[in-house]
């Protein structure tokens, strides 16, 4: 059997990249971006993505990269306000938006993971996220349809793997990045720790290998902050 971890970013997403599809980007905020593997993409010159993640980083950083080189036409995200050059992409109308509420894109998400194609939700009916949607009423509440999500590639980010690729994930970083790993053709994972099979608990395992087809072990991983805050310094 072929061992699943490689070398580099680039080797992993070799052959898995081309102009036009759909790619699934893990994170919350700046936690638990698979930042390594989006500087690949942005490297390989691909276009034309539509990107589905919670958000967009920041404004040089994460999928703030790929909005920079304008290799995004598409982003489905819930949330888009730490990132000035999405939002002027967006008002300009170079760049196409789905937006979502948090919890209906992480149950799209999971959904298509699962292989549902479709799910009804009370969150967005009477809104303009309902517009043009079927809607229905259940024991006399009403409900939206939303459609499960399914990309081609997924790319996420996780504390620790086995060369399996049994995922273990951390704290925020696991907020989308465990489902994201279900909901793609072919998933990649950026890992911290790599350890051989059986280091880990199977119990402590939040994504099964099953899911997981190539790996690339983090030589620095880069903990970023989005917003620092500080207390002013008190004097006596």
């Amino acid at each position: 059997m072929a061992s699943k971890v490689y070398p580099d970013a680039e080797a992993a997403l070799s052959g898995l990249l081309f102009d036009g599809m759909t790619i699934v980007s893990g994170g919350f905020g700046l936690c638990g971006i698979p930042d390594v593997l989006i500087e690949a993409i942005k490297h390989s010159g691909v276009k034309d993505l539509t990107v589905i993640s919670n958000n967009a980083g920041i404004d040089g950083v994460g999928l703030g990269t790929l909005l920079e080189t304008r290799q995004i036409k598409k982003m489905i995200s819930s949330y888009v306000g730490e990132n000035a050059t999405f939002a002027k992409q967006y008002l300009s109308g170079e760049l196409e938006i789905e937006f979502n509420p948090q919890g209906t894109l992480a149950e799209r998400i999971r959904a298509g993971g699962a292989g549902i194609p479709a799910f009804f939700t009370a969150t967005g009916y009477g809104t303009l996220i309902a517009e043009g949607k079927e809607t229905r009423e259940f024991s006399g509440r009403h409900y939206v349809m939303e459609t499960g999500l399914f990309a081609d590639l997924a790319v996420v980010h996780a504390y620790k793997a086995d060369t399996e690729g049994n995922l273990v994930f951390r704290k925020t970083a696991r907020n989308f990045n465990p489902m994201m790993a279900t909901a793609a053709k072919t998933t990649v994972v950026q890992v911290e720790h790599l350890v051989e099979p059986g280091e880990i608990d199977p119990d402590h395992i939040h994504t099964p290998g099953i899911f997981v087809k190539r790996i690339v072990k983090l030589k620095a991983p880069v903990k970023r902050v989005e917003q620092r805050t500080v207390r002013k310094k008190e004097i006596a």
